[in-house]
């Protein structure tokens, strides 16, 4: 398990105003949002067996 550093900067009310992160866990975030989207897109399509696929895969060659 990793140690998130993060620091917060304030606004003049004392609320947390922004959140400054390493560019490291800001990409992390970026393709964790990326892949939820993509996720979201597929959410209707159809669900594929697992058998399904494993035989796509050997017909392509890449199984």
């Amino acid at each position: 398990m990793s140690v998130v550093k993060e620091r917060h900067v304030t606004g003049r009310k004392g609320k947390t105003a922004r959140v400054v992160l390493s560019r490291r866990r800001y990409e992390r975030l970026m393709e964790d949002l990326h892949d939820l989207g993509v996720v979201a897109e597929r959410r209707d399509e159809p669900s594929v067996s697992l058998e399904d696929m494993k035989k796509r895969l050997r017909r392509r060659g890449l199984l």
